[in-house]
């Protein structure tokens, strides 16, 4: 097999092993080299991580198709990992837009990819659900189309945009779960009963639990109790990178001083670690 399908089996058996896995997120080359050295087994691009690396804000259509494969083939040669793609909303509200950003992010070495249901737009943040169903089943016909296991995670966002009714959320996961989703993802759940309730409706399709938000305290093996077999963080490392500069730069900038560096990682390491 070549290595794009040897990568594809790998991530697909992450998803049917008994136990949760944790799935990183990498915002460029050299965060996904740290990150596989510390012996992650996969990999996810994060929009908001790389919007921010390029100073713009996430979730405004502030990325195209083009900039977004371009930091994701970057991150897939930059380690031996599965890497699968944050792929927001398809690029494009046709059903055809999101199939053809799924066979684009093949054509960069992706095995998986994301698809949203939110429109990127204030008036109407989420996509009608017929329209929605259509985009998850043209998405999922594209990475049938493909000659290797590519990985589908379908994501509902209502949670992300306010609209705060479990009950349609769990009834749009089914649904792309139904049209072909490998993988349901509900962005926003913040609780034991709003989790449990996720994965028991969806069973036996795969749940990714978003972590890293602030006020949620569950861990790895609380979520793998509750039957949650893939975990993302999100742009939350690149925010956790992004908070540690703005102390340090905070420091220098009004008082002067320069502790933060007591607490950076060492030149050194940090150089071999990406030498490898």
């Amino acid at each position: 097999m070549d290595v794009q399908t040897l990568r594809a089996e790998a991530f697909k058996a992450l998803h049917a092993r008994d136990g949760a896995f944790v799935i990183a997120n990498p915002w460029d080359a050299g965060s996904a080299r740290m990150l596989a050295a510390l012996g992650f087994e996969a990999l996810a691009t994060t929009s908001a991580g790389l919007a921010f690396s390029l100073g713009r804000p996430d979730a405004e259509g502030a990325l195209g198709l083009d900039e977004v494969l371009e930091n994701a083939r970057g991150i897939v040669d930059a380690t031996a990992l599965p890497v699968s793609a944050d792929l927001e909303n398809g690029f494009g509200d046709a059903p055809q837009d999101c199939a053809n950003a799924i066979l684009r992010a093949a054509e960069v070495g992706l095995v998986g990819a994301s698809i949203e249901d939110a429109s990127g737009r204030a008036e109407a943040p989420i996509y009608e659900f017929a329209l929605s169903l259509e985009r998850v089943r043209a998405a999922a016909q594209a990475a049938r189309s493909l000659p290797f296991a590519f990985t589908l995670c379908a994501r509902a966002e209502n949670l992300l945009h306010g609209r705060m009714d479990l009950d349609d959320t769990i009834g749009r996961l089914q649904a792309y779960a139904e049209a072909g989703a490998d993988v349901v993802y509900a962005p926003g759940l913040r609780s034991v009963e709003e989790i449990r309730a996720v994965v028991q409706a969806v069973a036996p399709t795969p749940v990714n639990v978003l972590m890293g938000l602030a006020g949620v305290p569950l861990g790895v093996n609380q979520l793998q109790d509750l039957g949650v077999r893939r975990i993302s963080v999100g742009s939350s490392l690149a925010r956790a990178a992004l908070g540690a500069f703005q102390r340090a730069a905070l420091e220098i900038r009004d008082q002067g001083t320069f502790s933060y560096a007591d607490q950076a990682m060492p030149f050194d390491a940090l150089n071999d670690l990406l030498r490898r």
